[in-house]
């Protein structure tokens, strides 16, 4: 008979990947209420999609979850690490090390290669040359761009220049994947397609991945879907 011991522990006994209870944050003197009170929850290894109209505070609560941007009130646990009161260089040390960001504009170096521009955030992690370029190379053939490795982002279309910041999002293989509007600078085609490939990243490596959307139908493939509404998580339709 097994040992009840010995058998793997379910999902609820996991601490989450993500926890924040009652973030507030505001801009011009207090003026501006972009978060009030918010809380969430996100499980380790889930997949969920962030939605509301412009200006709900979507884009505002990342920035708190990435440490770009420190909340005015409330607590931040990212993988047990409180990070609402990081300094400057240990925000940056979390970003490289803990999460991973991936922006609507792929903000990819233009004078490096593809190959090289997945390799910057393991310079920040220390890794060995050798490492970075086996490590980056594996990761262009996971987003479908290993004959690409040697192209500059000017050469390579808007979907290409995604793959590869989703690459480099994924270099020091963070525990959380963190994407504001990935697809909205793409055609509805080419959003599909990436999308389709985040969740499938996601499936494979295991990752926690956040996504902020504008895009309800997209958002519809996460396993599951909050909205905002007023700087806060509207429970009545999440």
């Amino acid at each position: 008979e097994p040992d009840p011991s010995s058998a793997p522990a379910g999902p609820s006994s996991a601490p989450p990947a993500i926890r924040a209870r009652g973030l507030e944050k505001r801009y011009e003197g207090g003026r501006i209420t972009a978060l009030y009170d918010l809380d969430l929850d996100v499980a380790q290894g889930e997949f969920v999609a962030i939605c509301g109209p412009s200006g709900c505070g979507k884009s505002t609560l990342l920035n708190m979850l990435s440490a770009i941007d420190r909340p005015d009130a409330g607590r931040i646990e990212v993988c047990g690490q409180d990070v609402a009161d990081l300094s400057s260089r240990e925000a940056d040390l979390f970003r490289t090390l803990t999460v991973g960001l991936v922006f609507q504009l792929h903000n990819l170096l233009p004078n490096l290669t593809a190959l090289e521009n997945v390799q910057v955030p393991m310079m920040a992690a220390g890794l060995a040359p050798g490492e970075r370029v086996s490590r980056a190379g594996a990761l262009l053939d996971c987003v479908g761009l290993g004959d690409r490795a040697a192209a500059l982002p000017p050469v390579l279309s808007g979907g290409e220049r995604q793959r590869v910041a989703i690459a480099r999002a994924l270099a020091n293989r963070p525990r959380v994947l963190l994407a504001d509007e990935p697809t909205g600078a793409l055609d509805s085609k080419t959003g599909d397609r990436l999308f389709d490939l985040l969740a499938e990243l996601q499936r494979d490596l295991h990752t926690t991945l956040v996504v902020v959307t504008h895009d309800a139908a997209i958002a519809a493939r996460a396993g599951r879907v909050l909205h905002m509404l007023d700087g806060r998580i509207d429970t009545q339709s999440s």
